[in-house]
């Protein structure tokens, strides 16, 4: 960050931190949120926008070189008229960054004379156009567009510690894109009775990055294609540099067909597996000596002084009530050797005896006792952590959340399940953006440690907020010579990580 701007930035950090700091108002005579007489008049020429963010944006897809690669290999036109792959792929991850969730919010960006300025363009393609683009595309392409994305992952990837590397966290999860039309082809009714198409993710749980989104029809098993991209997944983060792979999934993903084969390739995997009657069987013959109880850590530590824990008003209501209430009494763990019928040797099989009592009301109708099966190649592991590494898959499910609601990946606005898949990869294409910025922040010198907070702080921030903090800054586009500057207008707390990251995006990447 250039000396002048740091001082403006701690001045006006200064500024605000003393007008909130005062503790103590005097009474006011009427309500605080009080602007008085208010008017609006148009600039003449001054002109500015609240994306002030994206043009850090631009500097990462450049230093990556991401709308070359894009240009390079994904051969969708014969000729440019007038624009590039890139432009409509580009057009897309823009639009969600600059708070769109829809095609048709691209037609406010590209009236936008001050946007279109700011991103370099005459025009931008429309919302018509980028449909018959994305309606262009086969299954092929697709693919190729995730390989192109993938490559440029992996120079974001070669710019980490060593010690990012050590082990790939892969996990596997199927999602329901719920759809409304009744023309689209492959929608089919799920196994939830929804219409709509079912989308399978592998993504990389270290960094929250979506590897792999395939797009499939709506009563699609879980599982399908998941061996084939989970594979795909190993070999892109063992290109990466990661030394060692771990697989995770739920029951639906417990393909035992494939678990000698990655087992022999040095994968770990961890997946849930349903229980069956001969597991339990198993389970429930155990010696009480192998059974040790299941002690979870506390998801956070509370740095603050403890409150008083308010009262529980769901429990309130159905003890009133009389509902039907299910309480966890206490878990243990154990473990014993099996071997699946489509294995050639035993692994190890995890169980957690959940104790449950059922009631009604305040009245305890009956104990129940629930068991929960976990096969792994771990060996080594403690089986309390063998748990834990499969709760944590359920981060996924956050994942999963972010794309839908967030990036609004899944909203399926085609008319064919490729080109609704084509806009999966394009839309995701956001979220990517947002992983790579946080990636790309620097960790050294004697503020290392606060550095390393802030990196992870970004990499798991929800995608509403790093849109609120990052991209949504009130600015000035100014266009002299041959530059364009960016004038920020306003000011938050996060201003000084945008321009520690302008300044890591301007410089050339390590090979």
């Amino acid at each position: 960050m250039k000396p002048r701007i740091a001082k403006i930035v701690q001045r006006r950090k200064r500024k605000l931190q003393k007008r909130l700091a005062k503790i103590s108002q005097p009474a006011q005579p009427g309500p605080m949120l009080n602007p008085g007489a208010i008017e609006y008049d148009v600039a003449e020429r001054d002109a500015g926008m609240v994306y002030g963010g994206i043009g850090a944006v631009h500097l990462l897809i450049k230093q990556l070189k991401l709308d070359e690669a894009i240009n390079a290999r994904l051969n969708i036109f014969k000729l440019y008229n007038p624009y590039t792959e890139s432009d409509h792929v580009l057009n897309i991850a823009l639009n969600i960054l600059c708070n769109g969730d829809c095609l048709e919010d691209i037609e406010r960006l590209r009236n936008d004379a001050v946007y279109l300025d700011a991103v370099g363009a005459e025009r931008i393609p429309d919302p018509t156009t980028v449909g018959d683009f994305c309606r262009r595309f086969t299954s092929l392409h697709v693919e190729i567009l995730q390989d192109i994305i993938n490559a440029v992952r992996l120079k974001v990837w070669g710019q980490q510690k060593p010690d990012f590397f050590k082990e790939a966290l892969i996990d596997a999860d199927g999602t329901i894109a719920e759809t409304t039309g009744e023309c689209k082809e492959g929608m089919d009714l799920s196994y939830k009775g929804l219409w709509g198409y079912h989308p399978l993710l592998i993504s990389l749980a270290n960094t929250g990055e979506p590897l792999f989104l395939i797009n499939r029809s709506g009563n699609s098993t879980s599982s399908k294609d998941a061996s084939r991209y989970l594979d795909q997944a190993a070999t892109l983060c063992r290109q990466g540099g990661f030394q060692k792979i771990r697989f995770r999934g739920d029951t639906d993903f417990s393909q035992t067909v494939y678990l000698d084969k990655w087992d022999s390739e040095g994968i770990t995997f961890v997946f849930g597996i349903a229980a069956m009657p001969n597991l339990i069987t198993i389970a429930e013959t155990l010696p009480e000596t192998a059974w040790k109880p299941l002690l979870r850590k506390p998801r956070y530590t509370v740095a603050t002084a403890p409150r008083r824990k308010p009262a529980n008003v769901k429990e309130q209501i159905v003890q009133e009530r009389g509902y039907k209430n299910i309480r966890l009494q206490s878990e243990q763990v154990a473990e014993f050797d099996y071997r699946p019928v489509k294995c050639k040797q035993a692994y190890r099989m995890v169980v957690v005896r959940k104790n449950l009592s059922v009631g009604k009301g305040e009245a305890v109708l009956f104990d129940d006792i629930r068991y929960f099966f976990y096969i792994t190649n771990d060996r080594k592991t403690l089986r309390e952590e063998i748990v834990r590494h499969a709760n944590d898959r359920c981060n996924q499910e956050n994942l999963i959340a972010q794309l839908k609601n967030g990036v609004s990946a899944m909203r399926m606005p085609m008319d064919t399940l490729v080109s609704n898949w084509a806009y999966m990869v394009m839309a995701t294409l956001a979220w990517n953006l947002k992983a790579w910025y946080a990636l790309s922040l620097p960790v050294s010198g004697r503020w290392r440690d606060e550095h390393k907070r802030q990196k992870q702080q970004v990499l798991r921030m929800e995608f509403k907020k790093f849109r609120n903090v990052f991209i949504l800054l009130p600015c000035q586009i100014v266009k002299t010579g041959r530059r364009l500057i960016y004038r920020l207008l306003g000011w938050n707390a996060h201003v000084g990580i945008l321009f520690r990251a302008i300044d890591s995006f301007r410089r050339p990447l390590r090979c």
